[in-house]
């Protein structure tokens, strides 16, 4: 979390105007409620793992390599760097360049040619290039500050994987490590007088990190100091100030997408419970009898269709999973696969209770379908932004939901119901120390825009009228209901925590209606990979056991179903490939 100006101290915060009801103290814009700090409009989220981390891999590794020790190491090279570049530049621009990130040692070897010399001479001397973290530098292309090591670009080896992945884990769950870091910069500019604060700050900061008592709170102030720095840079010199890093960070994420995959509990260290039971199905495979147990029998020509769209789901996944992922801006992948996944969810459970295949208790099956077929293709017309504003819409939402539950009073209370009210909380992605996260309690994500004029915007609006409208009333695919049921995070450090659709599952006639929700899914899943522009070979892998012998395709790109072209269930009980 950053301040975009000033200091909070500067801030005259604005009187709160709602006086009643769950957001009692927030400020009310419309339909818009903000708390009094967010209202000021100085105060932004920022995500320095995403942006930052990359440029400050350097140091990341070396800590990881000797621990937070490696910092006076950092700390013995800043200065014999600067005495080697004395009156070369000024001291501060200097010292400023030797803050630990990749793009700042190019910002001085641009100006300053003789510095690249100097700053690699002394990394060696000071044993800040040590083999491993050599070999993990050079396996990413296009790196700022390319010139810092020898070697070519090398694809990274196993071994190589696993120090990066401890590297990146260590900063993240260390705050301490993180402080240190961070706080090159302040050191670098300490030995060239030019830093510059407050005296209690600087009180605090002449016995760090060696002081255990102050240690915490030094912390703290390291890490509130580095972001404040950072925004009064950005401020200061606009956005095009870390468009190198920024550019380096897409470079980064997207290799680690590349030459790693994702992982989910269970196949490495989570650093999470496993509070969700894996039901360890894979695509093709149907439960046991006694794992879902169906209220009525299945219909002779329908029992094909909850493995059919169970492999359909999974064909999905498997082909995000294969292709190339966007890690630096992956709001929109995990919008729309947990959208569709949501969808494909609702469809297999609804499959599996026969009961439900009729207007009267499937209509929200029908309407999930084509909700989640409008929002995405709305949204696939729109400004990026539109999907971190869809999580964020959200996020508000369980915030206020969080609020009204903690309504009731003490005595009616429960621990299963403090769990929920925190689980809420948890989900609002609000800071637990500054109240940050707006309410918006218009009727959409889109500034309060109907679903009906989306449809009309993006082509659907026959859709909507002839099936939506019939099936309204059901749930609205809100982001903290997707990211807790649907959704879960990916174990590989690598991928900087994104999230990715859930292959585990909670256990929950007219075929025709069955068979429509399955059509309907299909769509919806094509659709959604051109959008994400999925990788085509990806696509036809994950999709090859639909032999074209199996299947027609509509104009829009929806099974033509019958079961004659669907694969059939096994005989006798014998487990079946996918698509077989």
């Amino acid at each position: 979390m950053s301040v975009s100006a000033g200091t909070l101290a500067h801030v005259k915060l604005p009187s709160p105007n709602e006086n009643s009801g769950p957001l009692a103290g927030h400020v009310r814009k419309g339909r818009v409620y903000r708390s009094p700090l967010a209202a000021t409009g100085v105060l932004f989220t920022a995500d320095w793992v995403r942006d930052d981390l990359p440029d400050l891999l350097w140091p990341v590794l070396v800590l990881s390599e000797f621990g937070t020790a490696g910092g006076r190491r950092f700390v013995r090279w800043q200065k014999a760097v600067q005495d080697d570049l004395a009156g070369k530049a000024e001291a501060g621009f200097i010292a400023e360049c030797l803050d630990g990130r990749l793009t700042s040692l190019d910002r001085l070897a641009a100006r300053v040619h003789e510095s690249g010399n100097a700053v690699k001479i002394r990394a060696e001397e000071h044993g800040l290039l040590p083999g491993p973290v050599v070999s993990a530098l050079v396996s990413y292309p296009h790196r700022p500050a390319e010139w810092l090591t020898s070697g070519e670009v090398t694809p990274p080896g196993q071994d190589e994987i696993d120090f990066l992945a401890r590297a990146v884990l260590d900063v993240l769950t260390d705050g301490h490590r993180e402080a240190v870091i961070k706080c090159l910069r302040v050191w670098s500019t300490v030995q060239a007088g030019t830093f510059r604060s407050d005296a209690a700050t600087i009180d605090l900061l002449k016995t760090y990190p060696a002081d255990p008592e102050t240690r915490a709170k030094a912390d703290s102030v390291v890490r509130a100091t580095w972001g404040a720095h950072k925004s009064a840079l950005m401020q200061g010199e606009g956005e095009n100030r870390f468009a190198d890093a920024v550019r380096w960070a897409r470079v980064f994420w997207g290799a680690n997408s590349v030459f790693t995959r994702c992982m989910r509990r269970g196949e490495g260290r989570t650093g999470e419970d496993d509070s969700k039971e894996d039901t360890g199905m894979q695509p093709g495979e149907e439960a046991a009898d006694d794992e879902v147990a169906a209220p009525g029998a299945v219909p002779g020509d329908g029992a094909h269709l909850r493995r059919l769209a169970m492999d359909l789901l999974a064909s999905f996944i498997e082909a995000l999973e294969a292709s190339p992922a966007r890690l630096y801006d992956h709001e929109q992948q995990e919008v729309i696969s947990g959208l569709v996944a949501r969808a494909g969810r609702d469809v297999i459970a609804a499959l599996g209770a026969p009961d439900l295949w009729c207007m009267e208790h499937g209509a929200h099956i029908a309407r999930v379908l084509v909700e989640t077929r409008i929002y995405i293709q709305w949204m696939a017309q729109q400004d990026p932004s539109i999907y971190r504003t869809f999580q964020d819409y959200g996020a508000g939402k369980a915030k206020l939901y969080a609020k009204i539950l903690d309504e009731l009073p003490p005595e009616a209370r429960r621990p299963d119901f403090e769990a929920a009210v925190r689980e809420l909380q948890k989900l609002s992605r609000n800071s637990e120390i500054l109240d940050n996260r707006v309410v918006d309690t218009r009727d959409s994500f889109a500034d309060g825009k109907s679903i009906r004029a989306m449809a009309e915007e993006c082509g659907l609006l026959d859709l909507y009228r002839q099936t939506y409208y019939m099936a309204s009333g059901v749930s609205h695919s809100e982001w903290w209901s997707i990211e807790t049921h649907v959704m879960e995070r990916c174990i590989n450090v690598l991928h900087g925590g994104h999230l990715i659709p859930s292959l585990s599952l909670d256990p929950g006639g007219n075929s025709e209606f069955a068979s429509a929700w399955v059509n309907q899914l299909y769509t919806l899943i094509q659709v959604s990979l051109k959008i994400l522009g999925t990788d085509k070979a990806a696509v036809e892998n994950a999709f090859a056991w639909l032999e074209s012998g199996q299947q027609e395709e509509t104009s829009e790109g929806s099974l033509l179903l019958s079961p004659s072209r669907v694969p059939k269930q096994p005989a006798n009980g014998e487990q079946a490939e996918p698509g077989r």
